[in-house]
């Protein structure tokens, strides 16, 4: 009966605010799935085009992206992985155990902007697709100049909201179906136009070798001279690029949202189908679409935007990848939002708070300057963030070695942690200032930025109690999260378990779907090492263009009844 009692206190909670109880963690395939669908996205179309806008060259591009990504994925896994699954806690709800209310509204407010502003500029691009295919004029301007753009904005801003409400389960399942089709078309755009390339720049369909191949992307693409007619960025920029390009979610720590879900640690490596696949394969992808494009309409990569380029890449698929892909990165930015709404709004659902973050998001996307504003967005955003990661990286990680006390802000009762937003506030001056004083590169800014942040607040916090020892405090913080275990277990035993669908008839349709996208990948082959001539490369790729659509439609109608079928039938053992 005492035991009862204790769990009242849990029932009334939003399940957010508590840890994620064992029997929601999710195997390596989820977190596969996911990381893939949200970076394989449209901005991927946007990125390639900037690295051909910034003057990279082709061999610092093949290499550097690489290295860069390799350091985004060890980032996820041994700074916001181990976290994540330690504490089974978003960093909405964590950070309120270390810095208190004050910080954490704050922070949360500044979260709950960003991640909208972000989902809202995936709207637009995923609009600009269907822009393009009713032959509505681009959108130029900072507002929007005609009203069937809007209403195609409210449409598919309602399709991101429908599913962000429905939580983590929702989000991964949308992106365990897109991530293969996405990974696909990418390879397959670029392998469609890197013929139309090659006549252009070798007088021949296809590069003869490895040589070609970068003479190829040297004159047509990554040619080391920036718009501006200036030397392009290096090898250096173009690993700080590709690491500094997701702060925001491994520094940073925001994913602690999604892979608090994460059985291991280890599935921190999962993001690395996000960043191999995602950045390195699709910006790559990407940069020759667009130069693919480019000189099929005889305009330069800058001037073209999504819609323009994955039409001439991938046909009608094309305007399905733009929404798709814009759809899987707005969903899951839109997801953390409404986490760090309800983490303000604690008193709500994440469902209430992700709607109204939702509708606001969707007025949002109807200006296209969220849009033509993403990158620097994103750049500032990461270094927003990075101190507040810090921070919570000082107190998990290192506190308990140095023999400070974990949560001792928490356990002094204090509802507003000097040290915590000083340190932020420190560190905000630091890295801006440093980006000012122009000292260092400012993809890089993020590391100088996040060891300041440390040091200050391992110094606060010392001076503000974190070294005293609270045995009291720290014994009831055990006894509590045992009492949780405990009534999550008892939650699970009270659960409805659905077996998974393991029929042959099930088996087959997800067979047919996989088929659908292999048959994408061999036309594919068929447009890039089966055309000698000009005239059958055209040919080749108008074939692709048909049947590249039907296997899209296929392979989404299939793998969505395999869902539902896996979802919905019980299987007797």
């Amino acid at each position: 009966m005492q035991e009862k009692t204790n769990y009242q206190q849990f029932e009334n909670l939003n399940e957010e605010q508590l840890p994620v109880a064992k029997h929601k963690l999710h195997d390596w395939t989820h977190f596969a799935g996911l990381y893939a669908a949200e970076h394989v996205a449209a901005t991927e179309f946007i990125i390639g085009a900037t690295f051909v806008a910034l003057g990279a060259k082709t061999m610092d591009i093949i290499l550097g992206l690489l290295i860069g990504n390799i350091l985004a994925v060890l980032s996820w896994r041994f700074i916001t992985s181990p976290i994540a699954v330690d504490t089974r806690l978003s960093l909405y709800t964590y950070l309120n155990k270390i810095a208190g209310d004050s910080m954490t509204k704050l922070y949360n407010w500044a979260n709950v902007i960003i991640f909208s502003v972000i989902s809202a500029a995936m709207i637009t691009v995923s609009s600009t697709a269907v822009r393009f295919a009713f032959d509505i004029p681009a959108q130029l301007n900072w507002y929007p100049t005609n009203a069937w753009f809007i209403l195609i904005v409210l449409a598919v801003g309602i399709v991101v909201v429908s599913i962000a409400i429905y939580g983590f389960n929702a989000v991964s399942e949308f992106s365990g179906i897109c991530a293969p089709w996405l990974f696909v078309m990418f390879t397959s755009g670029a392998m469609v136009l890197l013929p139309a390339l090659s006549l252009d720049v070798l007088d021949k369909t296809l590069p003869s070798g490895w040589a070609d191949f970068m003479t190829l992307g040297d004159q047509s693409i990554w040619t080391g001279i920036n718009s501006d007619g200036g030397p392009g960025i290096g090898l250096v920029e173009v690993i700080g690029f590709g690491w500094a390009a997701n702060t925001i979610t491994h520094f940073g720590l925001i994913d602690m949202a999604l892979l608090r879900f994460a059985k291991k640690k280890n599935y921190g490596y999962a993001t690395s189908t996000g960043m191999m696949f995602g950045h390195y394969v699709a910006w790559i992808a990407a940069g020759i679409m667009g130069a693919g494009a480019a000189v099929i309409l005889g305009k330069s990569i800058v001037e073209l935007d999504p819609g323009d380029v994955a039409y001439y890449a991938l046909g009608w698929s094309g305007f399905v990848i733009v929404i798709v892909a814009g759809w899987t990165t707005a969903i899951t930015n839109l997801y953390r939002a409404g986490l760090a709404a309800q983490a303000i709004f604690f008193n709500h659902s994440r469902k209430k708070t992700t709607i109204v973050v939702g509708v606001v998001t969707v007025v949002i996307a109807c200006f296209p300057f969220v849009f033509s504003q993403i990158l620097p967005l994103l750049t500032y955003a990461g270094l927003l963030v990075v101190p507040v990661g810090a921070i919570v990286f000082a107190e998990h990680q290192i506190f308990p070695r140095i023999g400070y006390t974990r949560y001792w802000s928490s356990y002094r009762k204090l509802t507003f942690s000097m040290p915590a937003v000083a340190s932020w506030g420190l560190g905000l001056v630091f890295g801006f200032g440093l980006n000012a004083l122009d000292v260092i590169s400012f993809y890089y800014l993020f590391i100088p930025t996040w060891f300041f942040t440390i040091a200050v607040y391992t110094f606060l916090a010392y001076r503000n109690g974190a070294k005293q020892e609270y045995h009291e405090e720290v014994e009831e913080e055990k006894v509590r999260n045992e009492t949780i275990e405990r009534f999550q277990e008892q939650q699970a035993k009270e659960g409805v378990v659905i077996s998974k669908d393991v029929s042959a008839f099930s088996k087959g349709i997800k067979f047919i779907a996989i088929s659908a996208l292999v048959a994408t990948l061999i036309l594919a082959c068929n447009v890039m090492f089966g055309s000698t001539t000009e005239a059958s490369y055209i040919s080749n790729r108008e074939l692709f263009y048909t049947y590249a659509f039907i296997c899209t439609i296929i392979y989404f109608v299939l793998a969505y009844w395999a869902l539902k079928r896996g979802k919905s039938k019980t299987v007797t053992q």
